[in-house]
């Protein structure tokens, strides 16, 4: 019968067939029941033949040839042609099987199918092998949809049609390169070997090459990618600096594990074996279980690590991490058999969200424990202050994994302070309000450590210039970050409110005894006498004033400007309206002592006070200052001070 005539078999839905019912040396193998088709005797005779032929032609045992040369590598058209005839004997053996069970044809039958089956799995083993390259995750993960789709949906009859076929290479070179492609068609191969191999019997043998070849790539691929067994006594033992090291290429492998090695091995075990539900379940779960839940578990042993200031914002990275890939571990693994890897990298998420909370508490915890007793010279910036708003300005960089974090940890204090002062406003409309709440609650702890901190200068003016200080650069900390998005502009307004209280005190408090010294109403006429007494006594309090304050530093340029402002304008110009209205008087009664009357003009007052809050105190200790500096010196002075300040050190737990 022609070739053709093989073809026209007709389906017979009256039975199955069932191995065990064979008294032969077949193979008593878990296989689907697969539909009889009704065979003539020339029929089988000729399937036989020509499968006898074709399986001969490649038996290793007979054919040196067949010994050192693959089926599929050597013309993939005749690949076609053996699977086609394994896949005619598997049906003619079946025919056999329930019309003559003792038929020498079945015998004969079966020994070729041992054969054949040898020759597959020796196949099955070269093309898992030597396309490795073909194999990486990023060329399966990668591979277009329509080829996915297309090897997916395939059959053994589609594979039949469409293997080997110059259309499919030339379809698939014009839609993917050159690797994917090569890795697409010997997916096509691996498929149709598995098809054929398990629905003869011996899906075991094909699925045992398959895991073993497969998870050594894995492996492979995670020690690549650095990812290492680590104990909880070695984690104990290894300095900060290497876990950070570790810490950071995790970052990056773990990323490339999820995206690419298990997404690619995924797709390649559904393509192969997307005609068995158990068996690529299996081969997934065997080849990546391990290695996945060994990559999961290192943010837990982080955890266990020494601690270290910076270590919440690794531990946050660590969270951000699975939080992204979540998806894709759910889709990845979504086998009931790979359930430990999920539960592995969501325990992994649960765990570094509690250590997140529990380091926020400890952060606030130290913050009200601060115990420092020296004052910051000059009332400059407490290094509490930097410390603190650095830390809360690098955790609003994390505001988006933070939300989630404490969506279910409400703010549970006792304060003496109104809600509003430290509330996000339109919080019931503001997804983000509980975070907001969270940042400018850390803030007022800080602040309310801080005024703590002002009591310990003597001098009540100091104390308000440190506060207004320390308030301005929290300010402008919360500027420059994301603060300034989670506290808005209102929680800014209310604090540089606040910051002008500070200022207005401290002026209050520094230079009511200068300008006091002079007569309120500077139209009334006084004695000589008197006019020069006044300016002594002025002279002496504007001296004791800057001596005191000379020292003393506002670092905020705009800060510093609006207060020498505001001095200036309270004392200049009532300074200046008694300096001109008396001075003739003066030099006229006593002109020989005007200079011990009269030290200071009213540009020297302002020069003076130019000169104010750059920190540079008096050098020298003559009681008296000079009555004339220099423009010179002053832009001196201020551009060392300037250039040679230097931000102190963070404040450490």
């Amino acid at each position: 019968m022609p070739r053709k005539g093989m073809r026209s078999v007709y389906f017979s839905t009256s039975k199955t067939l069932s191995a065990s019912s064979s008294p032969y040396n077949y193979p008593l193998r878990s296989r689907p029941s697969i539909p009889l088709f009704s065979f003539s005797e020339s029929m089988i005779i000729e399937t036989i033949s020509i499968a006898e032929e074709k399986i001969n032609k490649w038996n290793p045992e007979t054919s040196s040839y067949a010994k050192v040369t693959s089926l599929f590598y050597e013309s993939r058209r005749e690949a076609k042609e053996f699977i086609k005839c394994v896949n005619d004997l598997q049906r003619a053996m079946h025919f056999l099987l329930t019309e003559n069970p003792s038929s020498e044809k079945l015998v004969r039958s079966q020994n070729l199918m041992q054969i054949a089956m040898k020759r597959l799995e020796k196949e099955f083993y070269q093309i898992l092998s030597t396309n490795r390259d073909h194999f990486d995750p990023e060329s399966i993960s990668t591979r277009s949809s329509i080829t996915s789709q297309r090897s997916r949906s395939s059959t053994t009859s589609d594979y039949e049609d469409d293997v080997g076929s110059e259309d499919e290479i030339q379809i698939a070179g014009n839609s993917i390169s050159e690797v994917e492609r090569d890795s697409a068609l010997a997916m096509s191969d691996l498929k149709a070997i598995a098809d054929c191999m398990i629905s003869s019997g011996y899906g075991k043998e094909c699925v045992k090459i398959y895991k073993v070849i497969r998870k050594s790539i894995v492996d492979e691929g995670l020690y690549r990618l650095g990812v290492e067994h680590l104990s909880s006594s070695k984690v104990h033992k290894l300095d900060w600096a290497i876990m950070e090291l570790k810490h950071n290429n995790w970052l990056k492998a773990v990323k490339i594990a999820v995206t690419t090695l298990f997404s690619g091995e995924r797709i390649l075990c559904d393509e192969v074996f997307c005609t068995s539900d158990s068996i690529r379940e299996s081969c997934f779960s065997e080849i990546s279980r391990e290695g996945a839940i060994n990559l999961f578990v290192f943010p837990e042993l982080f955890l266990k690590s020494k601690k270290s200031p910076e270590k919440i914002f690794r531990v946050l990275d660590l969270y951000n991490s699975i939080s992204e890939l979540w998806p894709e571990i759910e889709s990845i693994f979504s086998f009931e058999s790979t359930t430990a890897v999920r539960t592995q990298a969501l325990s992994s998420l649960l765990v570094l969200g509690d250590s997140v909370r529990t380091m926020l508490s400890e952060f606030e915890s130290t913050i009200q424990k601060d115990s420092s007793k020296s004052p910051v010279t000059g009332g400059g910036i407490h290094p509490l202050t930097e410390y603190a708003m650095n830390f809360i300005c690098q955790l609003a960089d994390y505001s988006v994994i933070l939300s989630n974090i404490i969506a279910d940890w409400p703010l549970s204090v006792q304060t003496p302070m109104p809600e509003s002062y430290f509330e996000s406003p339109n919080s019931d409309d503001n997804p983000m309000s509980a975070l907001s709440i969270r940042f400018a609650w850390l803030i007022l702890v800080v602040l309310c450590k801080l005024d703590g901190k002002a009591e310990l200068y003597k001098d009540v003016s100091l104390a308000y210039l440190f506060l207004a200080n320390n308030l301005q650069f929290v300010i402008s900390k919360v500027r420059t970050s994301n603060l300034q998005f989670l506290l808005g502009e209102d929680w800014i307004s209310k604090h540089e409110i606040k910051v002008k209280q500070y200022a207005t005190s401290y002026e209050r408090l520094g230079w009511d005894k200068v300008v006091s010294v002079l007569p309120s109403n500077p139209t009334v006429t006084i004695s000589p006498e008197e006019s020069k007494n006044c300016l002594k006594r002025f002279t002496s309090a504007f001296e004791a004033a800057y001596r005191t304050q000379s020292s003393w530093v506002v670092l905020d340029s705009k800060l510093r400007d609006e207060i020498k402002v505001s001095i200036c304008s309270k004392l200049l110009p009532a300074y200046r309206a008694f300096y001109y209205k008396y001075r003739v008087t003066l030099r006229g009664d006593e002109r020989n002592n005007l200079e011990s009357s009269v030290k200071f003009s009213p540009d020297d007052l302002g020069n003076y006070l130019s000169d104010l809050f750059y920190g540079t105190g008096i050098s020298g200790s003559s009681s008296t200052i000079a009555s004339t500096p220099s423009s010179s010196t002053h832009s001196s002075r201020v551009a060392t001070l300037r250039f040679s300040f230097k931000p102190r050190r963070c404040f450490s737990f």
